[in-house]
């Protein structure tokens, strides 16, 4: 029994650390894109950049002692709500403040939210991997609080999904898979959190909101590629076409919520 639920934790840290260093790449790509498409006017635009660098360092490697570690969560927790702060004002000083126009093409709102999921994640990997008990309040080894927060992240996910496919007026039936699947997989962790048991349909949901992160990336790379040019002119069409780095927090927050599984089902081995 003791065996099997250490095999279960060791197995769900190494998930968390796989999805918070997917999750911080994701958000260093698609970050350095977005904002040397704004050549970078402001530079506090390269703050994010450095903070999901250092986040893919940590998790990757053992580099780095518990302060250095936990003051580049702090910081990437920072920035990300700097961020959102800085985006809600980029929406709101255009003309017609909060309107779809401006939420389509201003500053994009959820993307310092992903900043501030790869923070969180990478501090509960962290923790886990140090076989703390706690962070705070928050208590670990249940599973509840990775599988809360994998939940909402992947909500406010599809929340973006949703909006930049709203604005490409779902021209494929695939785009609605990302605002299908995925709130489905998120309300099914959500009521095992509550009951804190696993449940298989959650395990399947999860396993197939992984593999959509990186076909989401295959159907993006052909969205740049039938643009004027495809490839050849990708330094243009890289930054005209669907984000490529985006769909991998998918697959990165879907891992944190099978980790979230394994840690609640260990109780019952």
């Amino acid at each position: 029994m003791g065996e099997t639920g250490d095999k279960k934790e060791r197995d769900a840290a190494r998930l968390v650390r796989g999805g918070a260093t997917m999750l911080a790449g994701s958000v260093l790509v698609d970050s350095a894109m977005e904002h040397y498409r704004g050549s970078f006017t402001n530079p506090a635009m390269t703050l994010p950049l450095v903070a999901s660098s250092a986040l893919i360092a940590f998790n990757a490697t053992d580099a780095g002692g518990e302060g250095p570690r936990a003051a580049t969560h702090g910081a990437a927790l920072a920035i990300g709500l700097a961020g959102l702060g800085f985006h809600l004002f980029n929406v709101g000083k255009r003309p017609g403040s909060a309107s779809f126009t401006n939420f389509f093409y201003g500053a994009p709102v959820g993307a310092p939210g992903a900043l501030l999921l790869a923070g969180a994640v990478s501090a509960l990997a962290d923790g886990l991997k140090r076989d703390q008990r706690a962070i705070g309040p928050v208590k670990l080894g249940s599973g509840r609080a990775a599988g809360a927060l994998a939940a909402f992240g992947i909500a406010g996910t599809v929340a973006e999904a949703g909006l930049l496919h709203l604005r490409g007026a779902f021209h494929d039936p695939f785009m609605w898979a990302p605002v299908t699947l995925p709130p489905i997989a998120a309300a099914s962790l959500a009521v095992d959190v509550i009951r804190a048991r696993p449940s298989r349909i959650s395990y399947g949901l999860l396993g197939a909101t992984v593999l959509l992160g990186f076909i989401g990336v295959g159907f993006h790379s052909w969205g740049v590629a039938r643009n004027m040019g495809g490839w050849r002119n990708w330094r243009q069409n890289l930054l005209a076409g669907p984000p490529i780095p985006a769909p991998p927090a998918f697959t990165g927050l879907a891992l944190v919520g099978l980790a979230a599984l394994l840690l609640m089902g260990r109780k019952r081995d």
